[in-house]
């Protein structure tokens, strides 16, 4: 992994390991926890175009569109881009790592975010963005509970 952050000999961004703070629920204090993104399935760097089964689903109400506005998950998505989400996709499971998700923030009522999912955890996802000099993510507000995710990332629309 090369410190400028460029992509690595097998193509795949290169991530530097990063420090964050478990909520104190979570922990007996709140000590920093370094977290290398090795461990963790690689970001995801395509997302596929709808498909007309995904237009009928999105029509049917069975799909719904969201826009992004930040830059937190470029280069993969960039402001204006527009996605399908399935708001039932984790209503029988839940996320997987690697999975692109939209949740709500934890902290601020009626924000919506983009993320990636970089690792599980009983109580909740942990979330990140794929540009992290220009996400919030749970490095900043730690694991987001089940019931704040949204749905999953299907494909760009249209």
């Amino acid at each position: 992994m090369d410190e400028e952050g460029e992509d690595d000999e097998k193509g795949k961004a290169a991530f530097a390991p990063f420090i964050f703070f478990m909520p104190s629920s979570l922990c007996h204090n709140s000590m920093p926890v370094n977290i290398s993104l090795e461990a963790f399935p690689s970001p995801p760097s395509q997302l596929r175009k709808s498909h007309p089964t995904d237009v009928v689903l999105w029509l049917l109400r069975l799909r719904r569109r969201f826009r992004i506005v930040g830059e937190s998950m470029q280069p993969l998505l960039v402001a204006g881009t527009e996605v399908l989400i399935d708001p039932l996709a984790y209503r029988q499971g839940r996320p997987s790592p690697g999975d692109l998700v939209v949740a709500y923030h934890p902290h601020r009522p009626g924000l919506r975010l983009i993320k990636w999912v970089v690792y599980v955890e009983a109580q909740g996802c942990f979330l990140r963005g794929l540009n992290a000099a220009a996400s919030t993510d749970s490095r900043e507000f730690g694991l987001v509970p089940w019931e704040r995710i949204v749905g999953q990332v299907v494909c760009r629309f249209p």
